[in-house]
């Protein structure tokens, strides 16, 4: 699983127990699976269908930096199927994880679009790609 993000536990992200509040870490889990998919698929127009059970394993407290990893398991014909695990960064304890979550790929229209790929493609390797073929 590759860790993109990092973001500090503030005191506006925090529920009444103190601690990191439930709803903040879905947004940000949210929000990353968007941009991974906007980015694997080369749409902007990506939004989220469907996320499995989550399961909280332990919390976050202020101060602490936090990392939101994510992977790729299926490709579907308009859709990706992603898992995800935040942790903490400087401890590697999992605070969450989401074992499925279901990204769909749009036309302009707001409607299901295939995106034709099958494998992970990093964006250094599209930009060699175009620098070859020009």
């Amino acid at each position: 699983m590759r860790f993109h993000t990092r973001k500090w536990v503030k005191p506006e992200d925090l529920n009444a127990n103190g601690t990191l509040f439930g709803g903040k870490v879905l947004a940000w889990i949210d929000e990353e699976a968007a941009l991974y998919s906007i980015i694997q698929l080369e749409n902007r127009r990506v939004v989220t269908k469907y996320m499995s059970e989550i399961n909280f394993m332990s919390t976050a407290i202020e101060g602490d930096v936090i990392e939101i990893g994510i992977d790729v398991f299926k490709f579907g014909k308009s859709s990706l199927n992603l898992n995800c695990e935040v942790r903490n960064k400087m401890t590697q304890e999992t605070i969450v994880t989401v074992d499925n979550i279901i990204m769909v790929n749009l036309d302009e229209h707001g409607k299901p679009k295939p995106h034709g790929k099958t494998k992970i493609e990093f964006v250094k390797d599209r930009l060699a790609k175009k620098e070859k073929d020009n």
